[in-house]
């Protein structure tokens, strides 16, 4: 007997996206939602992380009556290799990010790629300058050769620490160097770490453990500080800027053209093609307004950060927004992109197209997309979408609510310019009380979850605490469409928020990009630090994933508490299955890195718990005499 769907009101807090479920509903088109329900009870030894398909000697199971696998191994072990494993995935999913923008300043380098420029060469050089590259008196070209090569030593496995520790205080990289976590190279301990979890290799659980942390800082530290750094360099610093969020951001009377992803190569590239008077002058001959690019997930925060482009959604609503039937194409590039948006396309006259070799999709129509021919192809992908214009069923348009006002743009250089150029007045309001503390909401959306309950939740909570909130990711389309990403807001925030943000004409909520950007977060958190003389476990700050779902955001929670921020999760990664592991996250690192995980489901009593860690830190670093 098939199961009764789950009532629309439970499944999200936003009136747009209950409107796009019950026209799937009406249409007979298959959400997330659906598929969750039709996939549940799940196997509670995978919740639990007592599955092992390491060897063909399994699969096994660990149980109170079989507490060894096949091969000796017992829950402990189980559970630290598949937690490893998953935060392997996560580093590599964004360090191979950094590396693609690597690859694409040494295709601008060697003239090898029209329409990419660098466009922010003071960033270059003054990060060229962090690493220890010499650049008084040298060409451009020069110092961003040696840059080029020294970022690409950081994949390997021959350097004793990446380079971007060089902004890390020093007492932390003692800490990290007395436990051995001090990362090396991204490459090298993503390899370990498949190395450790190895039948018969790693069989120490904390061992196994503690390697996942030096994984997950050269996730960090490295590859995804990397990824952010060049994308600065390439595409433009962000600078705060206005624009609107929802589902209502995509037009009826235009060609909408959605991009999605993570790697602004592709995106940039689109963005440009559509605003070429011919394609203009070909969507208005088929009855067009003209072409509307719009964003979803991370792909959509790089292009809001950088050109002030629309956000249209996050991750569960990348499937609604195909459901208003308004939009001519989906061109994506890697990451956080659900294969049954082929089969939602399909439902209407939606183009899927996907642009990357590692990212194919069955049914997508392909394009190959790298640097020397980015310009033409985007110039073929906009067309295909204009011309779909055509194909619209216009009795089949459903686009739900208006759009609300956003303010983005939040990077480093952008809140120091805000400041006068230096962080004094930041750490003054810090030392006066009027910003208690911070914390950077992060990560997903899951369907388990009610949709951006959570995330919207504690960021109004925080604020009303004054305690300012930083976002990233999925979460900063929520904060916008919840009203928190505009100035106005500050009517949310406690006394003090309310007063500094208010002089300074910003949200109490910043946006901070998107989740690669989670690397911005740590260096001003650094850069805090070294401000203060002490270490970043020392700072009243935290970090949390209310609403995670993949392995990235284990990688980022995991980076976050070896770098000494105290992390939330809404709900626990798959290895409660093993007690040794559990304590370990939860209490057994704050000895060793001086921050743990904590899991709580309820947003009032994350706040509690973040309130109570900002006070005794604040406390500690006699803040509130």
């Amino acid at each position: 007997m098939a199961k009764e769907p789950s009532p629309i009101d439970e499944l999200t807090i936003w009136d747009d996206a209950k409107a796009m479920i019950a026209k799937a509903r009406r249409e007979g088109v298959e959400t997330v939602y659906d598929r969750l329900d039709k996939q549940t009870p799940h196997c509670k030894f995978c919740e639990l992380g007592t599955s092992c398909r390491n060897c063909t000697m399994g699969p096994c199971r660990i149980t109170p009556k079989m507490p060894r696998g096949v091969c000796g191994a017992d829950a402990d072990v189980v559970v630290a290799r598949n937690f490893g494993r998953f935060v392997a995935g996560g580093a590599a999913a964004h360090s191979d990010h950094g590396r693609d923008l690597i690859e694409v300043l040494e295709a601008i380098l060697e003239g090898d790629a029209e329409g990419y420029r660098i466009k922010d060469e003071k960033k270059l050089v003054r990060i060229a300058g962090e690493i220890g590259i010499k650049t008084q008196g040298r060409q451009l070209r020069d110092v961003a050769e040696e840059l080029l090569e020294r970022l690409f030593s950081d994949f390997g496995s021959r350097g004793k620490e990446v380079s971007f520790l060089s902004r890390v205080p020093e007492v932390r990289k003692e800490k990290w160097a007395k436990i051995g976590v001090t990362p090396r190279g991204v490459d090298h301990e993503i390899v370990e770490m498949m190395h450790r979890t190895h039948m018969g290799v790693d069989n120490d659980a904390p061992n196994t453990m503690l390697h996942a942390a030096r994984m997950a800082l050269a996730d960090g530290w490295g590859g995804s500080m990397i990824g952010t750094e060049l994308s600065d360099v390439i595409f433009g610093t962000p600078k705060p800027s206005k624009s609107t969020a929802n589902l209502a951001v995509i037009k009826e009377d235009k060609v909408n053209l959605l991009v999605h992803g993570h790697n602004p190569v592709v995106s940039e590239m689109i963005l440009a093609a559509a605003r070429d008077p011919k394609l203009i002058a070909r969507a208005k001959e088929l009855g067009a307004a003209g072409i509307n690019i719009a964003g979803l997930c991370c792909t959509g925060n790089e292009l809001l950060m950088r050109q002030g482009i629309p956000m249209a959604g996050n991750h569960l609503m990348t499937e609604l927004a195909i459901i208003t039937g308004a939009v001519e194409a989906v061109v994506v590039d890697y990451q956080c992109i659900m294969p049954s948006l082929v089969q939602v396309s399909s439902c209407y006259h939606t183009k899927f197209i996907d642009t990357a070799k590692k990212a194919r999709f069955t049914g997508a129509i392909h394009y190959d997309f790298n640097p020397k021919t980015a310009q033409k192809q985007a110039y073929e992908i906009v067309s295909l979408a204009v011309e779909a214009f055509a194909e619209r069923d216009p009795s089949r348009v459903e686009i739900p609510g208006q759009p609300v006002s956003i303010m983005s743009g939040f990077s480093n250089e952008a809140v120091v310019e805000a400041l006068g150029g230096t962080l004094t007045p930041l750490v003054d309001a810090i030392a006066q009380g009027d910003v208690r503390g911070a914390v950077g909401i992060v990560g997903c959306n899951n369907p388990k979850i009610k949709h951006d309950s959570l995330n919207v939740g504690l960021a109004k909570e925080l604020i009303k605490r004054d305690i300012l909130v930083l976002v990233t990711g999925c979460v900063s389309s929520a904060a916008g469409k919840a009203g928190l990403l505009v100035p106005e807001a500050i009517e949310m925030a406690g006394p003090g928020l309310k007063k500094v943000c208010g002089a300074l004409g910003i949200p109490p909520v910043l946006h901070y990009g998107s989740c690669v950007d989670n690397s911005r977060i740590l260096q001003l958190c650094a850069a805090l630090a070294n401000e203060l003389h002490v270490d970043i476990s020392d700072l009243p700050v935290g970090a949390s994933a209310p609403e995670w779902y993949s392995e990235k955001a284990a990688s980022i929670g995991l980076y976050a508490v070896a770098s000494g921020i105290y992390t939330h999760l809404g709900h626990a990664p798959n290895i409660l299955g093993s007690e040794t592991v559990t304590n370990l996250a939860v209490s057994g690192l704050e000895d060793l890195v001086g921050a743990t995980f904590f899991i709580e489901s309820d947003p009032i009593k994350t706040a509690d718990m973040f309130d109570a860690r900002i006070n005794a830190k604040r406390q500690a670093l006699g803040l509130d005499k």
